[in-house]
């Protein structure tokens, strides 16, 4: 959970930033900072609802699929 969050942290950092992310959520960019730091805790659906943002942002769809292990 730590390595994505800090991984979404790094990406909303690259691309729309924490700003226009607050803007789109409807939460205060710091809000969204505390979510993303090491200690945050976020609950899922404000985590889908960032990733749907990112995904509209980028025009991608992200999937996850089943597979076995190797």
């Amino acid at each position: 959970m730590e390595e994505g969050k800090s991984v979404l942290r790094d990406y909303i950092n690259a691309t729309i930033g924490f700003i226009e992310l607050g803007k789109r959520t409807g939460r205060s960019s710091k809000s969204l900072m505390r979510m993303f730091s090491e200690s945050g805790n976020p609950h899922m659906r404000h985590l889908f609802r960032v990733i749907r943002i990112l995904q509209d942002w980028e025009g991608i769809r992200l999937q996850v699929a089943a597979s076995s292990a190797a």
